[in-house]
């Protein structure tokens, strides 16, 4: 399956909850984090917000490693979850939009998290 986006970016603010998150919680790559934070966000029953163009850090993951062996898994999801909330699945802006919205929202979602127990909590 074609994935959602060929590279895994994130905002300035993005990266600095995750850098806090790596710190309290000892998890060591940002695609962990991603990774959590993209489920945390698809399990949401609403639409994530429109997020603005904003300025990405220096966080570039390639797909391959954000998604690792759950690559189909993660893609399947995304497009599923895309097409229930109305999302135009033919146009690979829109697809990519909306994961990154995904992404930013649940990374957003983690900002409070002080232990890795307190991602099992949600």
């Amino acid at each position: 399956m074609k994935p959602p986006v060929e590279h895994v970016r994130v905002s300035a603010r993005s990266k600095d909850i995750m850098i806090k998150i790596k710190r309290n919680t000892g998890l060591e790559h940002w695609n962990e984090i991603c990774r959590i934070a993209l489920c945390r966000s698809l399990t949401n029953t609403t639409p994530p917000s429109k997020h603005d163009k904003f300025a990405d850090s220096s966080i570039d993951i390639e797909w391959k490693t954000f998604a690792g062996v759950y690559s189909d898994e993660l893609a399947s999801i995304t497009l599923l979850k895309a097409k229930t909330d109305g999302v135009d699945i033919s146009r690979k802006e829109a697809i990519a939009e909306y994961f990154r919205d995904h992404l930013e929202r649940g990374i957003a979602s983690l900002q409070n998290i002080k232990s890795i127990e307190m991602l099992y909590d949600k």
